[in-house]
């Protein structure tokens, strides 16, 4: 049946994991089903809705067009001539420049991957996603990976037929928002959803042939609940045992009602380190990737795969919690601010001594370096 919407050109959302920065994104819903998560406000405000079928097929027709005309006036040696593609963009309205902008930035990244979006994908019918899914790999045969998010809830829902059918039509990855695996946490957080069955849709990803992103969210049980938190979720995580774990450092601007309410105590760094050194420490039998691939985490450096490299990564951590005060206050300002890139940079003492002055030049002292840091983490939210 045919929808009475109106199409008004290529959409994309506002959203995707730091890992598909290269990815095209094919907007396929528009915001989140849920959207009560108290962490996330990003969707806040916005309503749900499912797009037409027709209306992303439209959207990946716009891409393959604009694609094919850059192939077109790159060549054989595919080297752009400029004064081609410009007359190309000439002939454009303006209507279709988001497509051309999309198409261009996928061009030049490499097109080997595409990202569904917005916040659960999976929750529109399967033969739907089925048919674009279909079309995305007939209209570009040479991608790689197409990912989506997905909620634990709704994928837990979905039956093994379906799963299965969805991951041979071409979704080869799935990121799910496990963020703890406390049921004390999650209902507080209002998620939507509780431990078992976050361990059953992570269980059907994987059986289906998909790979799995779950990601985690250090700090979020606050300093209460810290221990349950990183205990809890290392358990779930072994039951899992996904592809991908990705650490996500919770983070919150100070106005947040809900958490400046009641006896909720924000981690800092310093605690948030060591949860996550518990979380590693407890992760067991599983072969997962850890990835902390987000400019929240003070750790970024932390990556490898269990269990060969848990101890390079839990290195990093017990190494910091050893440092001065001082010390880890400097790291923790030098990161915030740029100069750190690396918690285990070679010339780690010559770059303190930089923060250090930085630090001097601010004002920074560690009497007020807690919300210094603060207020740099919120601007990233």
């Amino acid at each position: 049946m045919e929808t009475t919407e109106k199409y008004k050109g290529f959409e994309q959302g506002p959203i995707r994991p730091p890992s598909e920065a290269s990815s095209l994104l094919i907007r396929v819903t528009r915001n989140c089903p849920w959207n009560k998560c108290v962490f996330c406000p990003v969707y806040k405000k916005r309503k749900f809705s499912i797009r037409p079928i027709e209306h992303i097929i439209k959207d990946i027709n716009s891409i393959k067009k604009h694609l094919d005309e850059i192939f077109n006036i790159a060549g054989e040696n595919k080297n752009i001539n400029r004064v081609d593609l410009q007359n190309y963009i000439n002939s454009l309205s303006d209507s279709q420049m988001p497509a051309l902008n999309a198409a261009w930035h996928w061009f030049i990244s490499g097109m080997r991957s595409i990202f569904v979006q917005d916040a659960n994908s999976l929750i529109i019918k399967p033969n739907d996603l089925i048919t674009i899914l279909s079309h995305i790999k007939e209209s570009f045969p040479f991608v790689k990976r197409i990912t989506s998010y997905a909620r634990s809830h709704t994928t837990a829902r979905i039956s093994d037929q379906d799963m299965q059918a969805i991951v041979k039509a071409g979704l080869t990855r799935i990121h799910i928002g496990l963020e703890s695996g406390s049921d004390e946490i999650l209902a507080m957080v209002k998620k939507g959803t509780d431990k078992n069955t976050h361990i059953k849709a992570g269980k059907k990803i994987i059986k289906a042939g998909a790979e799995l992103s779950e990601y985690v969210m250090p700090g979020l049980g606050g300093v209460k609940l810290s221990k349950i938190h990183a205990l809890e979720t290392a358990d779930a995580l072994n039951q899992i045992n996904p592809h991908f774990i990705r650490l996500r450092t919770f983070a919150i601007r100070n106005d947040d009602k809900f958490y400046t309410a009641g006896d909720f105590e924000k981690c800092n760094d310093v605690t948030t380190a060591k949860e996550i050194l518990l979380l590693i420490q407890n992760l067991s039998g599983i072969t997962s990737v850890i990835k902390s691939d987000h400019i929240l985490n003070l750790f970024q450096e932390i990556e490898g795969r269990l269990p060969e490299d848990k101890k390079n990564m839990t290195d990093i951590l017990e190494n910091f919690l050893s440092m001065e005060p001082k010390d880890q206050m400097l790291l923790q300002v030098g990161k915030r601010i740029g100069i750190l890139g690396r918690v285990t940079e070679a010339n780690l003492p010559a770059k303190l001594a930089d923060v250090q002055k930085e630090c001097e030049r601010l004002g920074i002292t560690e009497h007020n370096a807690e919300q210094f840091i603060e207020e740099a983490m919120s601007r990233f939210i």
